[in-house]
């Protein structure tokens, strides 16, 4: 996904582009990209085992021995993420390096491919349109990332790794009064008619937003209503969090898994697919995954099939909401679901 790099987003814009003619968290950088828990992704064969296997948790799967020197990128979800497998791994007997936190999407990639780090957590929107150079992503999660997992395999020697259920993508958030008066969420479609039917309706966007390949542009599309400027504020990523749950927006662009959304008890607009995905994969380097492919695959899985939408905005806001630690937080949710012990 585009807004997962942690480039500018001008910079980002450019090189997506290049990339389009050649073949897209958290805190105000979180990243971007819903499927149900039941379709969560399994191992590279297409199914997945059930995750905790004999109810032992992660410690059923014995990586003594192994070195994975896990990575991350540099964005609450990411830091997250990344701790999550710090300390699964742990849990399984390898000897672990932490290097979470190392840096934008281009950083994190490198590492992976050059061999500094073993594994990371990756987007299959940015997967299918930066690191693969492809254009128009399929819009079901499932087939996305087969078809992202097939050919970074072929390419790079790269696993993709299951597929959370959640969904970090660009949307929007309506106002607690305007939702009030709707009497609930809005969809996408009645969003566009209400802002038709309603001139002085006002959006809040982020500046590049407009002009983004993955921004309003596929809305306007998807709705045939061009927005016009006379119903835009742009504003800084998070003045649009409380300018929206303050009703000086009507309407606002988030980020479907930032931990603000729950915060600032937030309505996001039910979008049926016209974003772009960003479901995350646990990506791994053939070498490290040839060590024990069975684990590697029900790790996975057993780390990403709970991780729905409200899950992830949880575990976000209470990093960027409460400022707990992203160790504590990746910690207490593997006690939680039963893979490590408390």
């Amino acid at each position: 996904m585009y807004r997962h790099l942690s480039w500018p987003r001008s910079v980002v814009l450019l090189v997506v582009l290049v990339l389009a003619l050649a073949a897209c968290g958290g805190s105000d950088e979180s990243a971007g990209g819903d499927s149900g828990a039941s379709e969560a992704g399994g191992s590279e064969a297409g199914g997945s085992e059930a995750a905790g296997g004999g109810g032992e948790g992660l410690a059923q799967y014995d990586l003594s021995g192994v070195d994975v020197a896990v990575g991350s990128k540099d964005f609450t979800e990411q830091l997250v993420l990344g701790q999550i497998m710090v300390q699964a791994f742990e849990a399984t007997g390898a000897n672990v390096e932490d290097r979470v936190n190392l840096g934008g999407t281009n950083v994190a990639r490198a590492a992976l491919e050059s061999g500094e780090i073993d594994v990371y957590m990756e987007y299959n929107g940015t997967g299918w349109t930066v690191h693969l150079g492809n254009e128009d992503p399929p819009s079901d999660p499932e087939q996305l990332t087969e078809m992202v997992r097939e050919e970074d395999l072929e390419e790079n020697d790269i696993h993709w790794l299951s597929r959370s259920p959640f969904n970090d993508t660009y949307g929007f958030a309506s106002s607690p009064e305007l939702t009030e008066e709707h009497g609930g969420p809005f969809t996408l479609e009645q969003m566009a008619t209400y802002l038709e039917e309603n001139p002085d309706t006002t959006v809040c966007l982020e500046s590049e937003f407009p002009e983004r390949p993955d921004g309003l542009v596929l809305f306007e599309e998807e709705y045939d209503y061009e927005v016009p400027g006379s119903q835009i504020e742009i504003l800084d990523t998070g003045l649009i969090y409380t300018e929206t749950a303050q009703n000086n927006c009507d309407f606002g662009e988030v980020f479907t898994t930032d931990g603000r959304i729950p915060a600032l008890d937030l309505s996001v607009v039910e979008d049926p697919g016209v974003f772009i995905l960003y479901n995350v994969s646990l990506n791994v380097r053939d070498e490290t995954y040839q060590e024990n492919p069975e684990a590697f695959d029900a790790i996975a899985e057993m780390l990403l099939s709970p991780l729905d939408n409200e899950t992830m905005q949880e575990l976000n806001r209470r990093v960027d909401g409460e400022g707990e630690d992203p160790d504590d937080v990746a910690r207490e949710y593997l006690i939680n679901q039963g893979l490590i012990e408390g």
